[in-house]
């Protein structure tokens, strides 16, 4: 989820913070009874791992963004049917059961649904804005670098020979610029979450299984926004999305409820198989294989903006092995200073930093001949930025919760 993720058991000492979907036993010591409430907020400890994960994430998406450098083979849609896109949107379905699953209750339902709401309307704004942002970019680099080729890049050529129509396209999200798709998804599962969060409390296969019938259904018939100036839709479906999302929302919720993940051999080794055959299909291109015996894309390709099915399994693999994996608990279990937890606690003033650094460097790549070490190079100090960025945000939240000095 792009937003600041709450802390973990508030209330909680350090000692009783659960794995990541790997929940305490069931039996407790027995204990004193607990002291009465004391109005000193008692503080907060945060499960960091969400975080890490989130953070990894959104510096491979920055690189992702930045085409043509060498760093860009480095990221895990190298090594996989999926990417980081969907890695985030995994953890961001995790996110959204951690912080409003509990407290969507009978009585505080519409407020809470109001509050996800205006967070849509908060990532739909963030969203007008970096592609404005990114407009400029590109227009900037057209008029100062006298390559007027620039605005034929990234979709920003039907906007400018239909500017009336193009603005107002923008606006109403029936137009968008390349690698400025994502903000606009998460607008409308945001919109979705509400509902989501109510067939979760009626039942969580409710949730499953009417997700899955919209996938599916999305999937079969091409049910997709449109983008009407060129004629076009979304490159990130959101109603292929939601699943994804509402797969991470059910998660986390069995996990607060103390079921833990199984950890049958068979089930364990047939997810590190399928990591391994995708693996193995990307690095040695296996792509003219045809499996597909009539079947739906849906099922049978390797489509980003529908969801394949092929890619949908990949990344739940390869999150069930990180999750059921002691080692990567260990590792991704940070300091909360650390940088990478900075990031991903910051994630949506990141990820449009992030987002506007790539669109320089994509100007910056394109002006220079595409010289994959000048791309290269640039990545590296956006990366650099990204944690600055992040510091500089953690210092400027520690200033509001000081105290003011009374006189």
């Amino acid at each position: 989820m792009l937003h600041d993720t709450p802390p973990v058991l508030r209330t909680a000492p350090p000692a009783l913070l659960q794995p990541l979907l790997q929940p305490v036993s069931a039996s407790t010591p027995s204990v004193p009874p607990p002291p009465a409430p004391s109005r000193t907020p008692v503080p907060g400890e945060r499960d960091t791992r969400l975080d890490t994960y989130r953070a990894i994430c959104l510096l491979m998406i920055f690189i992702n963004h930045v085409p043509g450098q060498y760093l860009e083979y480095l990221t895990t849609k190298n090594f996989g049917f999926s990417d980081s896109a969907e890695a985030f949107v995994l953890i961001s379905g995790l996110s959204a059961g951690l912080a409003y699953g509990r407290k969507f209750l009978p009585g505080n339902r519409l407020a809470l649904s109001l509050r996800i709401w205006r967070r849509a309307f908060t990532l739909y704004i963030a969203h007008i804005m970096s592609s404005i942002i990114t407009l400029a970019i590109f227009a900037g680099g057209a008029l100062y670098f006298h390559r007027q080729d620039l605005i034929s890049e990234i979709n920003i050529r039907p906007l400018v020979d239909n500017t009336e129509q193009g603005v107002v396209a923008m606006v109403l999200l029936g137009h968008q610029f390349g690698y400025n798709n994502i903000l606009s998804m998460y607008a409308v599962m945001f919109l979705m979450l509400p509902g989501m969060l109510l067939l979760q409390k009626i039942g969580p296969a409710l949730l499953v299984g009417v997700s899955a019938l919209v996938w599916l259904l999305a999937g079969i018939f091409h049910i997709v926004p449109i983008n009407f100036l060129d004629h076009n839709y979304w490159f990130l479906n959101p109603f292929s999305w939601q699943f994804l999302f509402a797969i991470g929302l059910v998660a986390m919720m069995r996990s607060r409820k103390g079921l833990s993940l199984p950890r049958h051999p068979a089930l364990v080794s047939v997810a590190a198989l399928y990591v391994g055959v995708s693996f193995a299909w990307v690095l040695f291109s296996w792509w003219s294989i045809d499996f597909s015996h009539g079947l739906p894309a849906v099922l049978t390709g390797f489509d980003k903006t529908f969801l394949s099915l092929t890619r949908l399994l990949h990344v739940l693999a390869l999150g069930y092995l990180l999750a059921i994996t002691p080692v990567f608990n260990r590792l991704s279990r940070l300091r909360l200073d650390h940088p990478l937890v900075m990031i991903g606690r910051h994630s949506l003033p990141v990820f449009i930093f992030g987002t506007i650094l790539a669109m320089i460097g994509q100007v910056l790549l394109f002006v220079t001949g595409k010289d994959p070490i000048i791309g290269t190079l640039f990545v590296v100090v956006g990366i650099a930025l990204h944690f600055a960025y992040a510091r500089y945000l953690d210092w400027l939240g520690g200033l509001s919760t000081i105290a003011p000095i009374k006189t």
